[in-house]
């Protein structure tokens, strides 16, 4: 029986990584699939992976249909056994709802790959009705670190080095240092993350007279 599955996890935890892993394992036993994404690092069109893995992918777009998609698919002849979907957080809930329905009325199974929290800590709605609706939900078990070195929970966003819990839920970025005034991305604990203390802060920190000793304690640079 096909099945709905969301694998959830914080950045940085392989989730890109096993949604092409898995693409490839399918491919191998002979099993025809699509692949979707949307706000892909790389770019639209393609799901990536930041060990430098990449293969083209259909682009989501607010208005499409994933069920129409497929059935237009199978209707000019082209096999669909299963569908990856790559940064599922980003879908919306009837787009989801449409993945549910390609599980139960197509028998097609589909893995969903996404975080499952913001950086204000709140569910994306897609998450949220992938969680309602999956028949299971896996959390990777391939760990993000803070930079403390605990296990990083939870999704913060920086500008200018400074983390900020205040703004529009989606701005696309990535966990690579960037430019002045770019949006980049950073996972933490939630120790670090409840005190809004990234790893640029940390390291301010650190330099700084100010600092008393049992604050360095309290937040130890690795």
């Amino acid at each position: 029986m096909a099945e709905l599955v969301f694998f959830s996890g914080t950045m940085d935890c392989g989730k890109s990584t096993l949604a092409l892993q898995m693409d490839h394992n399918h491919r191998a036993r002979g099993r025809a699939g699509l692949i979707f994404t949307r706000f892909d690092r790389a770019g639209q069109s393609v799901l990536s992976s930041r060990l430098g893995l990449s293969t083209p992918a259909v682009e989501v777009s607010d208005g499409l249909d994933l069920w129409d998609v497929v059935v237009e698919r199978r209707t000019g002849g082209h096999r669909v056994d299963y569908v990856i979907c790559d940064e599922a957080q980003f879908y919306s809930p009837a787009q989801v709802e449409q993945l549910a329905r390609l599980v139960d009325e197509m028998d097609v199974d589909v893995f969903a790959f996404g975080i499952t929290s913001d950086f204000r800590t709140e569910l994306f709605p897609g998450s949220r009705r992938l969680i309602e609706l999956a028949d299971k939900v896996q959390v990777l078990q391939v760990e993000a670190l803070c930079w403390c070195g605990r296990r990083a929970t939870h999704n913060a966003r920086v500008v200018d080095g400074v983390m900020v819990v205040e703004g529009e839920q989606v701005v696309v970025g990535d966990t690579e240092a960037a430019a002045p005034g770019v949006v980049e991305y950073e996972v933490l604990c939630r120790r670090h993350y409840m005190r809004r203390m990234n790893s640029r802060a940390a390291h301010a920190a650190a330099l700084s007279a100010d600092v008393l000793p049992l604050e360095l304690d309290a937040c130890p640079l690795p």
